[in-house]
């Protein structure tokens, strides 16, 4: 098979289970940062309640969380979605984030994730993460661009040869063409953020578990902001499935 149906082949498979690399991070990362600190009991090399260096990796994540919400939040309907069952797209983004960088959700998630793996803080982990994020999404990109090329054509070759695939160019900035969709990002974004807070939440737990041999919850933030955004996605869950308070016929 040519390189290129290869990586367009590669690229759908991987577009339909893009859910999967958080999920392989939780685990491998977990029991990355659940050796460490059981390898350093005792010393001073790894710190249970460094929360200094928690709420840095946390500041990483929520970076990248922002990102989304900035992307999600000024794109109009059937783009910039969760749709995993095929490539969706209704209009070509160009404005706002998308004026900065083609692919703004995968830096956001890229940021949001490598909070995560900053946890662990075990260097090659983190190496690891970064090189497996760039040649999984790299496939997807692959084949998101062929597929809004061949819709676009001309459009999408001009906004591509201004605008960079990966690495944001603030100084290409266009203010956005619509208005902010507050009710697209509570409808869009829960999932994340209750992620980026429970995964914080389980890393803490995990290391109060192996360095004193209980939970008694010692970084009761962890904890609070755990539940806080448990409740905030049950509710705007609720609000989603049952009411139509956060839909609006324009998104």
């Amino acid at each position: 098979m040519e390189l290129v149906k290869e990586l367009d082949k590669q690229g759908n498979f991987l577009f339909k289970y893009r859910g999967i690399l958080p999920l392989i991070i939780l685990v491998v990362g977990m029991g990355v940062y659940a050796y460490e600190v059981w390898e350093a009991a005792g010393t001073y090399r790894i710190r249970f309640q460094d929360n200094e260096y928690e709420f840095f990796c946390l500041a990483v994540a929520l970076l990248g969380l922002v990102i989304r919400i900035l992307t999600v939040g000024f794109t109009p309907r059937n783009t910039s979605g969760r749709n995993t069952a095929q490539q969706v797209a209704d209009t070509l983004n160009t404005s706002g984030m998308y004026s900065t960088v083609r692919h703004p959700l995968y830096v956001g998630n890229f940021f949001m994730w490598l909070g995560v793996a900053m946890l662990t803080q075990h260097a090659w982990f983190i190496v690891a993460f970064v090189l497996l994020y760039w040649l999984y999404y790299e496939r997807i990109m692959f084949t998101e661009e062929k597929f809004i090329s061949s819709k676009f054509g001309a459009k999408f070759y001009e906004w591509a040869a201004r605008t960079p695939a990966i690495i944001p160019n603030p100084a290409k900035w266009r203010n956005p063409d619509l208005h902010f969709n507050l009710k697209k990002v509570l409808r869009q974004e829960k999932n994340g953020v209750f992620a980026v807070f429970l995964l914080f939440f389980l890393f803490d737990t995990l290391g109060e578990y192996l360095t004193y041999g209980d939970v008694s919850f010692r970084n009761t933030h962890w904890l609070v902001m755990c539940v806080a955004s448990g409740v905030l996605y049950l509710v705007l869950k609720l609000l989603k499935n049952h009411t139509q308070v956060l839909w609006d016929k324009d998104h």
